[in-house]
């Protein structure tokens, strides 16, 4: 990027080693989090930009945690350990609710394919970064060239997309789903059924000037073009209709803990958890190793290129980690129609089942159903596994964050045994 100011960074983590090395760097700092969170300046230094990592699992929510805590009191580091917990609550909500993602992806198709031209042309010209906000398209191009936006960034252009724009925001919702290299499917939509005032009804959030001028870097602001626009008394909530149910379903069966199985067996590797050797399958022998993605093809396969190119080198490392771990054959699907491609993976190596942690409600969850009929067309079955932090934890994630962090709160405790007390471990 080209603006005055802009701050050199180092690339998101892409790797677990990458990951390892950006949690050392932001330890340290990890207790001045909560003063510096809000800052939206060059170099985004008061945030860890770990978010990356943990979409991927790159590293787990449970080694972030368990590390900030061996270096910081729980209540110095809350406000740190509550946004590693948000992750894990957004993904608990909408596995209680799946029919909220669906409805989601509905809305894409409607909207696409029969929306008005000028609203689709305004949708364009937005995500192209020609909004006339000189700001919030300063903030779009950073999302395109770099594939990451500071959070309140991120609120200030949902909001100005929903209230000021008037645009739907399932549409916004999949620009950033594209573009952000840490999309996670429960985070970003339901993140944006925030701004929109659904997911806590009768509560948005309002782009306002003076809250830009407040926490933007000024030189970020020197150019003021549209800024009006966002005038404290201007922008009004828009009038947003909520179509998806919020009806509570009974949360998935998986296994945490399962043995082995007898016969020949191979792993999946997604990018909804690429670190297989850490967890229930570490002292397993499989046979050989997939890495494919739910989102090579199908609605969400369209991505922006720094998008495409992290997701590749993430797989690559799960998959590399995974060969040196299990010392067996790893090949990486082609992309494309990943349940064929699965099962002609499976056939080749005479695989009796194939086993993988279970992805979640996404593209992940949605390939699910076609994977699993395509392999036992072959007479090969699927076995998701769950990690132990996400069965302890998701069913605390019913209501609102602020009662799962009362329990979460309640687990760890404040004495110096804290750490052991940590789902999972």
């Amino acid at each position: 990027m080209n603006d005055p100011g802009e701050a050199q960074f180092p690339p998101f983590p892409n790797s677990r080693a990458t990951a390892e090395n950006r949690l050392r760097t932001f330890l340290p700092g990890a207790a001045r989090y909560a003063a510096h969170r809000n800052r939206v300046a060059p170099g985004h230094d008061g945030v860890s930009r770990l978010s990356p990592a943990l979409r991927h699992r790159l590293i787990l929510e449970e080694e972030v945690v368990a590390e900030v805590l061996s270096r910081h009191r729980f209540q110095a580091a809350e406000k740190f350990l509550q946004e590693v917990h948000w992750r894990t609550y957004w993904k608990g909500w909408l596995e209680f609710r799946p029919q909220v993602w669906r409805d989601y992806v509905r809305k894409i198709a409607t909207w696409t394919t029969t929306a008005p031209g000028p609203l689709l042309e305004r949708v364009e010209a937005v995500c192209r970064g020609t909004s006339g906000v000189a700001i919030l398209d300063r903030f779009t191009r950073e999302l395109i060239e770099t594939g990451y936006l500071h959070n309140h960034a991120r609120m200030w252009w949902a909001g100005y997309w929903i209230h000021v724009e008037r645009l739907p925001w399932e549409l916004g919702a999949d620009f950033f789903h594209r573009h952000l290299l840490d999309a996670d499917p429960a985070s970003n939509t339901l993140g944006w059924r925030w701004v929109a005032g659904l997911q806590t009804p009768g509560k948005t959030y309002l782009p306002r000037r003076s809250n830009l001028e407040r926490y933007c870097d000024p030189g970020w602001l020197a150019d003021d073009t549209g800024l009006e626009r966002l005038e404290d008394d201007v922008v009004e909530p828009a009038r947003v209709e909520d179509t998806a149910s919020v009806e509570i379903h009974s949360l998935p069966k998986y296994s945490t803990s399962p043995a082995s199985p007898p016969g020949r067996f191979g792993f999946w590797l997604h990018e909804d958890d690429a670190t297989l050797e850490i967890g229930a399958f570490r002292d397993w022998q499989p046979c050989a190793i997939a890495v494919g993605s739910t989102m090579t093809s199908g609605p969400f396969s369209s991505l922006g290129r720094q998008r495409r190119i992290h997701l590749s080198r993430v797989l690559c490392d799960g998959g590399d980690r995974a060969a040196r771990h299990f010392r067996c054959p790893v090949d990486v699907l082609a992309s494309g129609a990943l349940a064929e491609s699965l099962g002609n993976w499976a056939l080749e190596h005479q695989l009796q089942e194939v086993v993988g942690y279970a992805p979640f409600v996404g593209p992940g969850s949605d390939a699910v159903s076609e994977v699993r009929e395509t392999l036992s067309a072959r007479g090969i079955r699927w076995t998701p596994v769950q990690r132990q932090w996400d069965a302890e934890l998701f069913p605390f994630a019913r209501a609102g964050f602020f009662p799962y962090w009362a329990r979460i709160c309640k687990r760890l405790g404040t004495g110096e045994d804290q750490e052991r007390q940590l789902p999972g471990f």
